[in-house]
């Protein structure tokens, strides 16, 4: 089992105060992830399920390549729309192979995590692990969106949450663009002008797209608004940096 599926796994456990009857699945269950505008078209070949009326962030599960009980969910995280498949790994390879043959004629190619890394991070989207991490808040992340504190609504950590909303934090994630030359890494220190720490690189890379270092990380909430100078210490060089507002790519950019 992946190490965070396992958390996840663990959590649940932990957290059963109902006495729901829990099952981990993980092990019977494989995945594909098919990303991109021409997604809907490849795979309406494969099925008879209407997938543009899947509303984003829901799933229905029918027949797709011949194969039953297929869950199809609008969802992904590359920024570009598509979908995710999740069926018994039995199916695999008969699966992959219709798809890559319903989706020629767009030119489909098989690529990996990496892949899908740069560009969630070119969307400016969070990744547990990287942004996201049992020493984060939602507040802090910039995910208050996501944390709705209506009345009666009770949930884990609610009132230190409320607290960050209320009284603000001392540190934000915040997007960057670096001026100089160079590529940013998980873990590099992030400086402001004489030197100090203020934060921490989470994610950064090289955009294919902009031809820059692009990248995330937290720092002191004085530094975090558009358009702040900081600096990325990249094994000992002090790189300049600009913090902006993800998504690092631009609307004109998404159509080419």
């Amino acid at each position: 089992m992946h190490p965070i599926s396992k958390k996840d796994w663990q959590w649940c456990i932990a957290n059963n105060s109902e006495g729901a009857g829990l099952e981990n699945s993980s092990d019977r269950m494989a995945q594909l992830a098919i990303q991109g505008p021409k997604v809907p078209d490849t795979l309406q070949k494969l099925t008879s399920i209407p997938l543009k009326e899947i509303p984003y962030y829901t799933f229905r599960v029918g027949e797709l390549a011949g194969e039953k009980e297929i869950i199809i969910s609008n969802t992904g995280y590359t920024g570009a729309g598509g979908f995710e498949l999740y069926f018994d790994p039995a199916a695999a390879g008969k699966i992959w192979q219709a798809i890559f043959e319903a989706g020629r004629e767009y030119g489909i190619k098989p690529i990996g995590l990496g892949a899908r890394d740069t560009l969630r991070l070119e969307m400016g989207f969070c990744l547990y692990g990287n942004e996201l991490t049992d020493t984060t808040s939602p507040i802090e992340a910039g995910l208050g969106w996501i944390t709705k504190f209506t009345d009666g609504k009770e949930f884990i950590n609610r009132a230190a949450l409320e607290k960050q909303k209320r009284e603000g934090v001392s540190r934000k994630l915040v997007g960057f663009e670096i001026t100089d030359r160079g590529i940013p890494r998980k873990g590099y220190e992030i400086l402001n002008e004489t030197g100090e720490k203020i934060g921490e690189v989470t994610s950064g890379t090289l955009s294919p797209l902009r031809k820059i270092g692009i990248g995330m990380g937290y720092v002191k909430s004085d530094y975090a608004s558009p358009g702040s100078e900081i600096w990325i210490n990249v094994r000992g060089r002090k790189l300049k940096a600009l913090v902006v507002k993800p998504p690092f790519r631009k609307k004109e950019e998404k159509t080419k």
